[in-house]
């Protein structure tokens, strides 16, 4: 059992956090192109935030599995995983908090934008997009500090 849910757990990360954090490390790019009125972009931008609030819902296995794992494993208490859920639980936080509210907002500037109605600039969409890449490096690190965390584990008995 222990290895059907390790199993899981390793495949919903694979599959479910990589694209979200490819996705929104390319959604500034797109977002910054939208700014110069290129129709693509904003397409783009879209479609990237649909991967990310899609794959967000569905990411929500990765801890449960994760948990059930570590359950069953008796390492529930181990000081690197209760580090690697802290961390986790700070991804999640900023990615439902500040990552999908601004695709969302710097979306909506597109749209407003692109019918007249927008009253921002270039230069607010470059300040948007680099602080939506600065929250996403984040998001990403915080992510490959787990998967090191995961591999390393401290204590482990594989002696790896």
């Amino acid at each position: 059992m222990t290895k059907l849910l390790l199993s899981i757990h390793v495949l919903a990360s694979i599959l479910v956090v990589g694209p979200i954090a490819v996705a929104a490390s390319m959604f500034p790019r797109y977002a910054r192109q939208t700014a110069g009125e290129d129709g693509h972009s904003v397409g783009a931008t879209v479609l990237l935030h649909k991967i990310c609030s899609g794959y967000a819902i569905v990411g929500v296995a990765v801890p449960v599995f994760g948990i059930a794992t570590g359950a069953q494993l008796g390492v529930l208490t181990d000081a690197w995983l209760l580090t690697s859920i802290v961390l986790t639980t700070i991804a999640a936080a900023i990615l439902a908090l500040a990552i999908l509210p601004g695709q969302e907002s710097m979306i909506e500037s597109a749209a407003a934008a692109a019918d007249g109605s927008g009253t921002g600039d270039g230069a607010d969409t470059k300040r948007a997009a680099a602080r939506l890449a600065g929250l996403t490096g984040v998001f990403n690190l915080l992510w490959a500090v787990v998967v090191v965390l995961m591999i390393v584990r401290p204590g482990s008995t594989t002696g790896a």
